[in-house]
């Protein structure tokens, strides 16, 4: 190993950073040779190989028509366009959910799918518990339990296997019972939450489409249970329908410019 070469990578974290670097550094030189690339971080040709591979296999990069050179890839493109879609829904159901929030009285939020759980991407009004940015459980909230009721018999099948927390006494975890509530929630058009994450915590949530149809999102309130009671369940998801169809209509008009 010449001076000029740093160690082997010592652990997956350093592994991680040289191949976030590499794209770093191709995003910012355009297509360059891997022997350059190597020696900008620091690591064997032979090293800088097989992270290309594996950036390749995930078409985060390509090699161009000239080999030997490498440039960013349509992956790229991909991950990309999937977070400029979370932002659209982010800022045009803001105004949607500070109205809600007004009118309602309570904390309103726009919530995505994230991995196993959902996760706020839009909270009104703000308060001193944030959750934008905290994945929940989709078992016990009203926005997971939204979009648990529109995913396909296989998924589904597999979710339900899983073993799921109990926050309270009232959460739901036995898979027949779940798989019932859900079955509602898709009957209805809206699912609810009584103290199932937290004691005093009930929240009521409705889905939200795209412009393709599909569901993006969850549009949910939250609040304390003698602010939020179960008899007003029906009349809140009925006001969160009508804020849904509105985001919709701001994704469309969006869509169309």
């Amino acid at each position: 190993m010449n001076n000029n070469e740093r160690a082997e990578p010592r652990s997956t974290t350093q592994a991680v950073e040289r191949a976030l670097s590499i794209l770093v550094l191709l995003a910012r030189n355009g297509p360059s040779r891997l022997t350059d690339l190597a020696g900008e971080i620091g690591v064997h040709k032979s090293t800088a190989s097989r992270m290309m591979s594996a950036l390749e296999r995930f078409r985060l990069v390509e090699q161009t028509g000239n080999r030997g050179r490498y440039r960013l890839g349509f992956g790229i493109v991909r991950l990309a366009g999937a977070t400029a879609a979370q932002l659209d829904i982010a800022r045009e159901s803001r105004p949607v959910c500070a109205r809600l929030a007004a009118e309602l009285r309570g904390t309103v939020s726009l919530s995505v799918r994230e991995a196993d759980g959902v996760t706020a991407v839009v909270q009104e009004p703000e308060t001193e518990r944030n959750w934008i940015g905290l994945r929940a459980p989709l078992h016990a909230t009203a926005s997971g339990k939204v979009l648990l009721a529109s995913f396909g018999f296989e998924e589904l099948g597999e979710i339900l296997e899983q073993p799921r927390e109990r926050f309270t006494p009232h959460t739901i975890t036995a898979p027949g019972v779940l798989l019932a509530d859900l079955n509602r929630t898709r009957d209805r058009g809206w699912a609810a939450t009584s103290g199932e994450l937290e004691p005093e915590l009930n929240s009521v949530a409705v889905a939200v489409r795209g412009p393709g149809g599909r569901i993006v999102g969850a549009l949910s309130v939250s609040g304390g249970k003698t602010s939020l009671r179960p008899k007003d369940f029906r009349e809140v998801a009925r006001i969160l329908a009508d804020g849904a169809e509105e985001i919709l209509e701001r994704l469309r008009r969006l869509a169309d410019t």
